[in-house]
């Protein structure tokens, strides 16, 4: 095939015009399709630095997170130990209340026995007293002739002033 058929022919004329409109396509396209892809590029490399923000954001936020967790478990432990404490003295204190309530149940009970005791003597020689006044009247009722019984009575007179004070 020679040059002179070659561009009769209607296959190379398509060719040569399709490679002309590719070409004249890049040539006026490219600038558009860069401007694409710039743009692109652009609003990728803004996600990437809005998720890197983001990220470090989130880093920050997880540590600040964290450490008030260390913080509050720390502050829990310290409440636990001050309760811990607290409650160690107010057993301490509850025992030694206890203690001191118990002597003084004693103390009292022991108050009390001695009362009562003391009461228990009084009845004793009241009642004593009473048997004894009774044997002595009855004694002289059967024993003392009537003048014997009136100096008796008039010797028991005449100490009473003296018994009484």
């Amino acid at each position: 095939m020679s040059l002179h058929e070659l561009i009769a022919d209607p296959e190379f004329g398509v060719l040569i015009a399709f490679v002309i409109g590719v070409g004249y396509l890049a040539y006026k396209g490219t600038p558009m399709i860069t401007a694409a892809l710039d743009q692109r590029a652009a609003k990728i490399k803004a996600d990437l630095d809005e998720a890197q923000r983001l990220r470090e954001e989130a880093q920050k936020t997880l540590a600040d997170f964290q450490k008030k967790q260390r913080d509050a478990l720390k502050e829990a432990d310290e409440i636990i130990a001050r309760a811990r404490t607290e409650a160690e003295r107010a057993a301490e204190r509850g025992e030694r209340d206890l203690e001191a309530s118990l002597e003084r149940r004693r103390r009292m009970a022991l108050e009390k026995i001695a009362l009562e005791e003391a009461k228990a003597v009084a009845e004793v020689r009241e009642v004593a007293v009473e048997i004894a006044m009774a044997a002595v009247r009855r004694a002289l009722a059967q024993d003392l002739d009537p003048a014997r019984r009136a100096k008796l009575l008039d010797d028991a007179i005449q100490s009473l002033p003296q018994a009484l004070h």
